[in-house]
C-alpha cells in the first residue's frame, strides 16, 4: 500500500487534477492521497494559501475581507468548472470559508491557522468529488474524523503519539482516501497547522501510521538534483539518497521536500519516492535508510542566504566553566534559535538567521554579551550564506575537506567559517552572500563535473 502526496502545483487547475486522477488510477496500491491547497498556475499567480493568509490578516485587523475571500472562492469555482463538477461542491466550499471567516478572532494565531487550513481541507473535498464523478470509489476524510491529533502550537503543530494508533484504521477503509494535508486537530477540537509546506509532514505521518510500503511525494520536478538548477545548468539528478542526506540538504535550501517531513517515515523505515506529476514515468529520487556509496563522497550541495554570525572572543575561554551555556541563555531569553556554533579555545561564533532580530534587539544582545560575559571582543557579521556539502561517503573518504577548500580558493571565495558535523555527513562553509553562487558552482565542478551521473 502506498501513501501519495500531491503538492500545490500538482493541484493548481482542473487539468492538473486530471493528471493526479490518472496517476492514482494507474496504480491500485495508491490508497491514501494527501492533497495540498491549489498552488500557482503561472509565475505571477497567487497561491490559495497566500490569499487565505491575507484574508485572515484583514479580519484580524477588524477589516472586511470580502474581495480576498471571493478571490479564493473564484479559484475553486474555476477548478470545479474545468472538471465539470456541479454546483454542490462550490456551495460546500463557500459555506465552509464564510463560516471560518465569521469565527472569533480574539486569538489571532489560532484564527490564522483555522483560515489557512481551509485551503487543503476544501481542496480535498473538491478532489474527492471529482474522483467520485469519474466512478471511482473515493471519499474525503477529515483529519478530525481520522484522529490526527496535534499539539496546540499555531503554525508549528507537532503530531501526538496517540495519533498513530488512531490513523492506522485508515489502512482498513475501502476505496481511495482523499486526505487534506498541512493541519490536524488538538484535543479540544481546534485546528492547528504544521509549519509551511506541512502537507509533506501529513503524508509522512500517514505513511508511518498506516504502515505503508512506500510514501510517494509528487511535485513539479523529475528528481532531486545534486545542486540548485538555477545556479548550475542541467545538474545531475540524484537517484537515491539517505534520510540523513535529504534532511541536511532540505535544511540548507533544497525546497523539494519539507525538512521535517522525513521524520515519521524515517522512524517507520518507509522509503520515500520523489516523482513529477507532469512526468510520472520519470523514476524520480528514492530516499532510504542506507544506500550504496559508489558515487563518490558527495551526493549534493545546498546553499541558503539570510544568516549572520555573532563572534565572541575571550582569552582563556576554554577554562571558564559554563561560558557557552551563559552565552546561549542570553539568546534564549530573546527567543532566538541558533544554527551552528563553530569554536576555538578562545573564541566562538554563533550562526543565526537574521530575520529573527527585531529593531533594537541586536545592539542590546551584543551589549549584554560584552558586559555579562566580560568578553574581550564581540561583533556581528551580516549577509552570510551557508553552503552545505553533503554525502554519507565522506565518512570513508580522505581529503574531501581539502578538495572543497582548494576549489573555493581557486574561485577566489573567502571562507568566513568552516564547520563539519560530528556525523561526518556534511560540511558547512560560511561565505559572503555575494559569493554564494560562485562558491556553489566551484564546489559542483570539483565534485560532479567529471563524475558519472549519480
Amino acid at each position: 500500500m502506498k501513501v501519495v502526496k500531491f503538492g500545490g502545483s500538482s493541484l493548481a487547475s482542473g487539468k492538473q487534477i486530471e493528471k493526479v486522477f490518472n496517476i492514482v488510477n494507474a496504480d491500485p496500491e495508491r490508497k491514501i492521497i494527501v492533497v495540498s491547497a491549489p498552488g500557482k498556475r503561472f509565475s505571477e499567480d497567487d497561491k490559495v494559501t497566500d490569499l487565505l493568509i491575507a484574508c485572515a490578516e484583514k479580519r484580524i485587523q477588524g477589516e472586511a475581507a470580502d474581495d480576498l475571500a471571493e478571490a479564493v472562492l473564484d479559484r475553486y469555482d474555476q477548478i470545479a468548472d474545468e472538471l465539470e463538477l456541479g454546483r454542490e461542491i462550490k456551495d460546500i466550499i463557500r459555506e465552509d470559508l464564510i463560516a471560518r471567516l465569521s469565527s472569533d478572532t480574539h486569538d489571532p494565531e489560532v484564527f490564522m491557522d483555522l483560515i489557512k487550513a481551509s485551503g487543503e481541507d476544501n481542496n480535498a473535498k473538491l478532489v474527492a468529488a471529482y474522483f467520485q464523478q469519474q466512478g471511482i470509489k473515493a471519499k474525503y476524510v477529515s483529519p478530525k474524523e481520522a484522529g490526527l491529533l496535534v499539539s496546540p502550537e499555531p503554525g508549528n503543530a507537532q503530531v501526538l503519539p496517540e495519533a498513530y494508533d488512531r490513523l492506522l484504521a485508515l489502512r482498513e477503509q475501502d476505496g481511495i482516501i482523499i486526505f487534506p494535508g498541512f493541519f490536524g486537530y488538538c484535543r479540544d477540537g481546534r485546528v492547528f497547522t504544521f509549519s509551511r509546506s506541512g502537507s509533506d509532514v501529513t503524508g509522512s505521518i500517514l505513511a508511518g501510521a498506516a504502515k505503508a510500503d512506500l510514501y510517494e511525494n509528487f511535485t513539479d520536478v523529475d528528481a532531486v538534483y545534486s545542486v540548485n538548477p538555477f545556479i548550475v545548468e542541467s545538474p545531475r539528478e540524484i537517484k537515491e539518497l539517505t534520510y540523513r542526506e535529504m534532511r541536511e540538504l532540505s535544511y540548507a535550501g533544497f525546497t523539494v521536500l519539507h525538512d521535517e517531513a522525513l521524520v515519521p517515515a524515517f522512524r517507520a523505515g518507509i522509503p520515500v519516492q520523489i516523482k513529477n506529476t507532469n512526468n510520472p514515468s520519470a523514476p524520480g529520487t528514492r530516499i532510504v535508510n542506507e544506500r550504496d556509496k559508489t558515487n563518490g563522497p558527495v551526493i549534493g550541495i545546498a546553499s541558503d542566504q539570510g544568516f549572520c554570525s555573532i563572534y565572541v572572543g575571550k582569552y582563556l575561554m576554554n577554562r571558564e566553566v559554563g561560558f557557552g551555556r551563559r552565552l546561549l541563555t542570553i539568546l534564549e531569553e530573546y527567543g532566538l534559535s541558533y544554527e551552528h556554533t563553530p569554536s576555538g579555545i578562545d573564541d566562538i561564533s554563533i550562526i543565526l538567521r537574521e530575520n529573527q532580530f527585531t529593531d533594537g534587539m541586536e545592539e542590546e544582545i551584543l551589549s549584554r554579551i560584552q558586559h555579562e560575559l566580560q568578553a574581550d571582543e564581540v561583533k556581528i557579521q551580516h549577509s552570510l550564506s551557508l553552503i552545505m556539502v553533503v554525502g554519507e561517503g565522506m565518512r570513508q573518504n580522505i581529503g574531501t575537506m581539502a578538495r572543497a577548500s582548494k576549489a573555493l580558493a581557486k574561485a577566489k571565495v573567502n571562507m568566513e567559517m568552516i564547520n563539519q558535523g560530528s556525523s561526518e555527513v556534511s560540511m558547512m562553509f560560511g561565505v559572503q552572500a555575494v559569493d554564494e553562487v560562485r562558491a556553489v558552482q566551484a564546489l559542483y565542478n570539483e565534485f560532479f563535473a567529471a563524475v558519472a551521473a549519480v
